[in-house]
């Protein structure tokens, strides 16, 4: 794994809204100095990307001079029962934040309505960017109030009434190519790094060469050092993640050179 690209594929990603606030939540409108992320221990081991992720937050976190940096993944559990988890709760200034963080992978489905935050889809459509907005006001966010949650951080000599709760949500987006040049009005067009296409659209760059990286690698810049396949060499392998009703990002090598990132999807 190179931690370095990762790291710098996760910090150049931009916040899905630059404002402070959409739908009441608060983003995070913090700017983090460059750090390096070998100077602090991370276990790939089996982790998820959501949890890498969190980890490149923490390392940010940490190397900010104003920010004193309280629990990480606070576990809220009461009678063996788990009823939520706080990312992480930090100091800022004379500020106390909870911070949840999100990452994401939307493509925009225009035919499912006529909203722009509802046609925001993960690439299965098993994820959706208006159904993660309701999680996190309705569930992830309220359990800071909870009596519970009250009991662990009196423990930290803090209360939750002195704690603000905030969001760091970050995307990747990809939208169909008859959309291109589209400006959306919901959230920042600095997200929009590709595009995706259906099988029929794939059959059509036969003279393309194609990688399908790891779901770890999804966070990362296309770069010539990697296996690519032929149209006919690779084919089979997307149609096995098809066949299973999965959507994969996968690079793509145009026959001028150019490198792109896309996802080739199951429903369109």
């Amino acid at each position: 794994m190179n931690l370095n690209k990762h790291f710098l594929g996760y910090s150049n990603t931009p916040i899905l809204w630059n404002s402070n606030r959409i739908e009441d939540l608060d983003q995070l409108m913090l700017s983090f100095i460059d750090c390096d992320p070998r100077r602090f221990s991370i276990d790939y081991g089996q982790m998820r990307l959501g949890k890498i992720i969190e980890q490149f937050v923490f390392i940010q976190l940490e190397s900010h001079q104003s920010i004193q940096l309280i629990a990480k993944n606070l576990q809220v559990i009461q009678d063996k029962i788990t009823l939520g988890e706080l990312d992480c709760v930090f100091k800022y200034l004379e500020e106390y934040i909870h911070l949840e963080i999100v990452f994401k992978f939307y493509l925009y489905d225009d035919e499912l309505g006529s909203t722009e935050i509802g046609n925001w889809v993960g690439p299965n459509q098993k994820d959706s960017f208006k159904f993660k907005l309701e999680k996190l006001k309705n569930k992830q966010l309220p359990i800071l109030n909870h009596p519970k949650t009250e009991e662990i951080l009196s423990g930290l000599s803090i209360h939750s009434k002195d704690i603000s709760s905030k969001v760091l949500f970050k995307a990747q987006l990809f939208i169909p190519k008859h959309l291109d040049g589209k400006v959306f009005e919901s959230i920042n067009n600095d997200c929009i790094i590709g595009y995706y296409i259906g099988m029929a659209e794939f059959n059509k760059q036969n003279d393309c060469e194609f990688f399908m990286p790891n779901k770890l690698d999804w966070l990362i810049e296309p770069h010539i050092e990697v296996q690519w396949h032929t149209h006919k060499a690779f084919a089979p392998y997307l149609e096995l993640e098809i066949n299973q009703s999965r959507s994969p990002l996968c690079w793509i090598k145009k026959p001028d050179g150019i490198l792109e990132k896309i996802f080739i999807v199951f429903w369109r």
